[in-house]
């Protein structure tokens, strides 16, 4: 998986916890408004098959239009990123993509498309909800369609700060397990 994050401080937060939960993560620090830019050759070279676009964003002060993009701080950046990113690979279910920040605009995120993103009712996220979708995903059988609403449950924010599409697991089981050599007297 990987993490690009407009914040550094928030980034190396989330990729200790992806580490705390067993997930394979990297993580890049890229402003949001350099993310697009950045996001298509980045996928190349990682080949990620989950993808978080994050960072800041807020509802610039006495703008009346919520449905605009330009009316946030970052929204418009996560939207052309989450575009960018599909140019590379546009299967939902081959890469997943959370996107989005505090107060982001939720629509345009996820039809842009997103399979997660932050907030649908402008509120505060907590900078580990981006992660704790991921972990939901990144454990659920392959054989798995997530609904939306679990994988939001499973958030610190909940349904107010995190929506989505229902979205295909990622996780493999693989059978037989190899044995330990030690079981064969080695």
């Amino acid at each position: 998986m990987l993490h690009i994050d407009g914040d550094k401080d928030y980034l190396d937060t989330c990729l200790k916890q992806y580490e705390k939960y067993g997930i394979n993560a990297a993580g890049v620090y890229i402003k949001e408004r350099n993310q697009s830019a950045k996001v298509y050759g980045l996928l190349s070279e990682y080949r990620p098959d989950i993808l978080v676009l994050t960072g800041h964003d807020g509802v610039i002060k006495n703008e009346k239009g919520y449905l605009d993009a330009e009316n946030y701080r970052n929204s418009k950046y996560f939207v052309e990123s989450v575009k960018e990113a599909r140019r590379y690979n546009n299967d939902r279910d081959a890469l997943v993509i959370f996107a989005g920040a505090c107060q982001s605009l939720y629509k345009e995120i996820i039809e842009a498309g997103a399979n997660f993103a932050s907030s649908p009712y402008r509120v505060l996220i907590h900078a580990l909800d981006p992660v704790m979708v991921c972990e939901k995903i990144a454990f659920t059988s392959v054989s798995q369609v997530l609904k939306p609403r679990e994988v939001v449950e499973n958030t610190i924010t909940g349904l107010r700060g995190i929506g989505g599409i229902e979205t295909r697991g990622k996780y493999r089981v693989g059978f037989p397990r190899q044995p330990i050599e030690s079981e064969f007297g080695q």
